[in-house]
């Protein structure tokens, strides 16, 4: 298992398709009504809720939290509802996205272009990832309720090298 943490992009492009890792440090929640959203801002030009650069997205909504835990089952969505908006945060940035399940080979190849790495997280391990994640702070739509930006901090969240930053891919 190779550890990634989020504030050391550097180890990523020693990444291959297959790998499995354990990634700690900063993660974003973003889902479709989130991704909707930040598209809208940057159409506009207005500023996005949190900096892109070097940034990680997680394609998951948590559950409702329950009194003294930290936060709901949070397991990864269907990433290729959000392949439309992902070159374009690629190009902003972003660094690395968990979601599940493929991406379009147009998608492949931003990752590839843009020198970041897709990871696939299990689907239905909602209570497996959950146990990673030590914070949560808003961050932007509120309004959105479980879509709702949020910051994550993990500690050994697992998953699977997806994407690396060659365009080679699992699937």
């Amino acid at each position: 298992m190779i550890s990634i943490d989020t504030r050391d992009i550097s180890t990523l492009k020693n990444l291959k398709a297959g790998d499995i890792v354990a990634i700690s440090g900063e993660v974003y929640t973003a889902r479709d009504a989130a991704h909707k959203r930040l598209a809208a801002l940057i159409a506009e030009g207005k500023p996005l809720p949190f900096d892109m650069q070097n940034a990680f997205i997680y394609y998951t909504g948590a559950t409702p939290t329950k009194p003294n835990e930290i936060i709901g089952s949070c397991g990864p969505t269907t990433s290729k509802r959000m392949d439309v908006y992902t070159p374009a945060l690629l190009q902003l940035g972003v660094k690395g996205i968990i979601g599940k399940g493929g991406r379009a080979d147009y998608v492949n190849k931003a990752f590839c272009e843009n020198s970041a790495v897709y990871f696939a997280a299990i689907g239905g391990a909602g209570a497996l990832y959950k146990a990673a994640v030590t914070s949560v702070i808003p961050v932007a739509f509120p309004e959105l309720l479980s879509e709702a930006i949020c910051r994550l901090t993990v500690k050994d969240f697992k998953c699977v090298v997806a994407t690396d930053i060659q365009g080679n891919s699992i699937y």
